[in-house]
């Protein structure tokens, strides 16, 4: 019997000033560490909102980061693993700027709108839902130091999950994860990843399938059509 998804770590960024990012405050939340428990909710909209829907976790640049669609970063210990093994040194957990860090949770196999309960809703767990990829950035390779690391970190296209925030609760390492409500449209995180960055074929099945709404879809439709000169079917 397959083990039950869990909560490996949850993870807190505070604000730490930095040359590796064009944030407009200089600083980044990246590098979080293990607390004891999350406490999570809405942000509300990017501009004007809370930033991160973790309590207490800063977020450098609220143009990029942050809001409801981005409001909680989920990355599976075993894909931090092969990483440990690809560039030889350790990653601790919360390393690549997750909040949550699972084990036995294929993370990278969501499908975007997936609902995940967190602990037991009756208590005080949490509910998420899978929204999208994580996009790697400038703050992102200065942080880790590695040579061409978005690069690497794209050609790998495992990114782990960003999700929004359905009810709002707190969430304990060692909570079970527990996964609900798999929409049938197909879309993974990383299909969704690859339509991001310049797949033209995925990202028109993307836009037909119902999985994006409100300004993500607007936002690929229109790149898809700057990039090909018509418009998505």
């Amino acid at each position: 019997m397959q083990n039950q998804p869990r909560v490996l770590s949850v993870n807190v960024g505070k604000a730490v000033v930095t040359e590796h990012t064009s944030a407009p405050t200089g600083t980044t939340g990246i590098d979080k560490y293990a607390v004891s428990s999350l406490t999570v909710r809405a942000p509300g909209p990017k501009a004007g909102g809370l930033g991160s829907g973790v309590v207490g976790d800063h977020i450098g640049d609220r143009r990029f980061h942050g809001g409801d669609n981005k409001a909680v970063y989920l990355f599976a210990r075993e894909e931090l693993d092969w990483w440990e093994s690809e560039l030889g040194r350790s990653l601790r957990s919360g390393i690549f700027g997750e909040n949550v860090t699972t084990t036995g949770l294929d993370v990278d196999g969501l499908v975007v709108g997936t609902r995940l309960v967190f602990g037991d809703l009756a208590g005080p767990g949490a509910a998420l839902t899978v929204a999208g990829p994580r996009i790697p950035c400038r703050t992102f390779a200065g942080h880790l130091g590695e040579r061409q690391w978005i690069k690497r970190f794209t050609v790998r296209g495992l990114t782990g999950a960003y999700c929004s925030v359905e009810l709002p609760g707190e969430i304990f390492t060692g909570d079970p994860v527990t996964v609900l409500d798999v929409p049938d449209h197909g879309i993974t995180v990383p299909r969704l990843f690859r339509a991001l960055t310049g797949d033209l074929e995925l990202a028109e099945q993307v836009i037909a399938s119902g999985a994006l709404a409100g300004p993500d879809l607007a936002q690929l439709a229109e790149s898809f059509e700057r990039r090909t000169g018509r418009r998505p079917a």
